[in-house]
């Protein structure tokens, strides 16, 4: 392997799993990887590592792996460039051509390319973040006991257009409430709306069959026009940023200056500092706030099922993972471990 520190300090054990990206030494996925493990029973035999991997030293670090490593998971730009190594394995991996999340198969050959090229293993490549988006609103609505009518569409708002921001569109035309409720469409608003050619492409119904399972209607505007009337963001069912830590920041002073209620749920997939100042000016202006340590959550779970096996089938198929397919002992301590690392 390459001569690089594992920032995790795991040991080495018979079945070995990691995230990779850059920047990564604050990582939060050992501490719910290995707190699922010693839910499992797993924790004498599997370990999780992190490692510090841009997109110039993927290969190599792939190529110094051995066949005690079962699977990795991914942070950007890791997820795109990860594509040519393994084969999509699951709905959203193969239509948004990125993953997450990888599961060796030392039994085959790597596919042909640089990863027959280098002897590699066969790597199954799989994308949880969507799932974990629609987990992370399911669960929120399970727990506050909210329903929506099934009687309209619900209009939903994504605030961000980067990948993450794909991913949350992807949630949000598979999303579903108690009560039959199911999204209608959804803003887009960026500071440079364009630069994200599959959402721009979603918008103009100009997509290639790639795409075509995003079945939901997609208008972009400027982030400028949602600071400019608040009132964009109010009235929307759901409300899902996809900014970086402290960027929405700008968006929750305009909604506290407006003093307008709010009836939605929001999901602000940044959680440092937790709750975020958009979480904060939601709740205050009476909305359901969920934090992206649920998300976090979700995807985490999906990952550990993956690469250990246990309940994989959920996450493989063409189906959304279902709120009632969670393990719920793995849930809860995994969740009490990523409560305990967010609380310090």
């Amino acid at each position: 392997m390459m001569d690089i520190e594992d920032s995790a300090g795991a040991p080495i054990t018979q079945n070995q799993c990691a995230v990779l990206g850059k920047p990564i030494r604050h990582s939060l996925s050992p501490i719910l990887h290995q707190a699922a493990y010693r839910s499992l029973g797993l924790a004498d035999t599997w370990s999780y590592h992190r490692y510090e991997v841009d997109e110039e030293h993927l290969g190599a670090f792939l190529s110094g792996l051995d066949p005690s490593w079962r699977g990795l998971s991914l942070t950007m730009p890791l997820k795109r460039t990860i594509q040519p190594y393994g084969i999509p394995s699951n709905m959203w991996a193969r239509r948004l051509a990125v993953a997450n999340t990888v599961v060796f198969d030392w039994n085959q050959p790597g596919v042909p390319g640089p990863a027959r090229q280098q002897g590699l293993p066969m790597m199954h490549l799989y994308n949880t973040d969507v799932d974990g988006i629609d987990l992370a609103i399911r669960h929120a609505w399970i727990a506050a006991g909210k329903r929506q009518s099934h009687e309209r569409g619900l209009h939903a708002l994504v605030i961000g257009n980067g990948n993450t921001a794909m991913s949350a569109i992807a949630a949000l035309s598979q999303l579903s409430v108690p009560g039959g409720a199911t999204v209608r469409d959804v803003t887009v608003a960026a500071r440079h709306p364009e630069r994200n050619g599959e959402i721009v492409a979603l918008a103009r119904h100009q997509h290639d069959g790639r795409l075509s399972g995003i079945d939901i209607d997609v208008n972009i505007i400027t982030l400028d026009h949602v600071l400019e009337t608040i009132e964009t963001i109010a009235d929307r069912d759901i409300v899902i940023s996809t900014l970086p830590s402290r960027a929405a920041d700008p968006v929750a002073n305009a909604l506290g200056e407006a003093g307008v209620p709010v009836h939605g749920t929001l999901l602000d997939v940044a959680y440092d500092p937790r709750p975020s100042a958009l979480n904060r000016a939601w709740s205050r202006a009476g909305g359901l706030s969920i934090g992206g340590e649920d998300m976090l959550l979700y995807q985490a779970i999906g990952q550990v099922c993956l690469m250990t096996g246990r309940g994989a089938d959920h996450w493989s198929g063409g189906l959304p993972a279902g709120a009632q397919e969670v393990d719920a002992t793995l849930e809860d301590a995994m969740r009490e471990a990523l409560l305990e690392a967010l609380n310090g």
